[in-house]
């Protein structure tokens, strides 16, 4: 059985991340609006700790690092920044059970995928951890065997739930092409082998035995890598697609690749009807020639990405919008 037929996906989810610092509010709001597919939520406005980088290397194992002012740095041992986020991540995952007691169904978890916390991290030297081929290795096996113990403990917590691992990749392109710039910021890092990148996001994917999202909101999503590493849904935001990556969509969709499309806006604003957010998604299938048929199955509605730049009345406003919105597409597919 593939990872994908493990999970039956609901209709919509969130991509991870809400405004405010109230870790109660935000999986209220999350589990009370996506009653069929919540999401940990992710509380960035908290500050170092909760922040995305932060939160991962919270979860890594024998690995630690300080925050300087470049951002997240390697340290001997854990200091008051790992310990905030240890402090986070307990915080949401109470917030969590407390309002998921009794839920039975897919349940989404958020890390920072292996590349782009290599892009991320810095050594003690200043440089990111990208330029050492060591480092990566290192980095990659502490971030699955912290995965292991986190995926068990949400597990424990919420015992009902088929938890799914979603891990955020926004710099995965740039690490492809060479555009990770250097400390100094005159150079970029060497782009990185396509084989070496698909083979430590396997490695990762491997320390869970469910399902695993990619999610990348970054123009260019290298969709058919992330096929070939193992992931059964890709995640995106479905307005910096272009025409060069039409095919490879229809090959995901053919190949039963879940998408979760990133349809509705991320920041405050009007939020169009339902039927209209869903538009283009319709749009595409028929330019595919896909069957209308198989929309609702093959794709997950959700926001763009960014939410926790949004107020917390728009953010809880766009998440119910997902859910109508996805609700469009079931019942009115062409």
């Amino acid at each position: 059985m593939s990872r994908n037929e493990e999970i039956n996906w609901g209709p919509a989810t969130g991509v991870g991340s809400m405004p405010g610092g109230d870790a109660r509010e935000a999986a209220k709001a999350v589990t009370g609006t996506f009653e069929d597919f919540p999401h940990l939520a992710e509380l960035p406005a908290r500050g170092p700790g909760a922040d995305m980088i932060g939160r991962t290397v919270g979860l890594l194992v024998e690995m630690y690092a300080h925050v300087e002012p470049s951002g997240w740095r390697v340290s001997d041992r854990p200091g008051r920044d790992t310990r905030r986020a240890w402090s986070w991540m307990g915080e949401d995952l109470d917030a969590l059970e407390e309002f998921t007691q009794g839920y039975q169904g897919p349940l989404k978890v958020q890390a920072v995928g292996p590349w782009t916390l290599a892009a991320a991290l810095e050594l003690r030297g200043g440089e990111a951890a990208l330029g050492d081929p060591g480092a990566c290795r290192d980095l990659v096996a502490s971030l699955a065997e912290g995965l292991r113990g986190h995926l068990a403990q949400v597990r424990r917590r919420v015992p009902g739930a088929r938890v799914a691992l979603q891990l955020d990749e926004p710099s995965l392109t740039a690490v492809l092409r060479g555009r990770v710039p250097t400390a100094s910021g005159y150079r970029t890092h060497r782009a990185v082998d396509r084989q070496v990148v698909e083979g430590a996001l396997r490695d990762v994917m491997a320390a869970h035995d469910g399902p695993v999202i990619v999610h990348s909101c970054a123009p260019e999503v290298p969709f058919g890598l992330l096929r070939r590493a193992g992931a059964a849904g890709i995640s995106f935001d479905f307005g910096l697609l272009t025409e060069r990556d039409e095919e490879a969509i229809g090959e995901a969709v053919e190949g039963g690749t879940t998408l979760f499309a990133g349809v509705v806006g991320s920041t405050d604003g009007p939020l169009s009807d339902p039927a209209g957010s869903v538009m283009g998604v319709r749009t595409l299938w028929r330019r595919l020639g896909l069957n209308p048929g198989t929309l609702a199955e093959s794709l997950v509605v959700t926001p763009s990405c960014g939410l926790a730049g949004a107020s917390p009345v728009y953010a809880r406003a766009a998440l119910a919008h997902c859910v109508k919105a996805a609700r469009s597409l079931a019942d009115n597919p062409e």
